[in-house]
């Protein structure tokens, strides 16, 4: 009962995972090159998958190896997520020339799938303490994880479809939905440029670094 207990909290936390900031940022960029509702929400999916993968692996080496990230590098990979956000960000505002199309495909699900390996790496050293404050065995760990990705895909599920409605139901205005998705890419730009000033300032990580 105890571990099932552990496995639903890890599912109620992963549907929450999926609604930090910084992840619906990302994916809020992706969400806008689509016309169709269900494409946005199958590239949440993918994002969820992929973020799922990555936790999956390193979560379940560091708790075999009874390891953790060392916060230098903990950092380093949240200072990566700024730097994708700012990427996607000048990506989308750039794209409004090709609004007029779909360009929600096999290649935008791999980019979904991609941000979330990314995001996944990033959480990993959170990830792994978490699982092992809660879990005894390395297989118990691999399946808290699976249980916990299964909530994040869930989540992000749920939220890139509600995020896709703007951008869908503007398509009868070019200019309104041009002005929907530039938004989206300066709200990701500018946001990617204070995650990396709050880690390289204010958390310290430049003095790392460079000491």
């Amino acid at each position: 009962m105890n571990i099932l207990l552990v496995l639903a909290f890890g599912f109620v936390l992963g549907i929450k995972h999926a609604l930090e900031p910084d992840h619906i940022i990302a994916v809020s960029t992706i969400a806008s090159q689509s016309k169709k509702i269900w494409k946005s929400s199958l590239a949440g999916v993918f994002w969820g998958i992929g973020h799922t993968l990555t936790l999956l692996v390193f979560g379940v080496i560091l708790i075999l190896l009874k390891n953790e990230i060392p916060q230098a590098w903990a950092m380093s990979l949240e200072f990566l997520v700024g730097i994708m956000l700012v990427y996607l960000g000048v990506t989308t505002i750039f794209s409004w020339n090709n609004t007029q199309h779909d360009h929600t495909g096999r290649a935008t699900y791999l980019k979904s799938m991609f941000v979330g390996i990314v995001h996944g790496l990033a959480g990993s050293a959170a990830m792994v303490l978490l699982t092992m404050g809660t879990i005894d065995a390395a297989w118990q760990g691999a399946i808290y994880i699976i249980i916990f990705g299964v909530g994040t895909c869930i989540g992000m599920l749920l939220f890139t479809t509600i995020l896709s409605i703007p951008f869908v139901t503007s398509t009868f205005s070019k200019k309104v939905n041009r002005s929907l998705i530039r938004l989206t890419g300066v709200i990701s730009m500018v946001f990617g440029i204070y995650y990396m000033y709050n880690l390289g300032i204010n958390e310290k990580l430049f003095s790392v670094w460079f000491s």
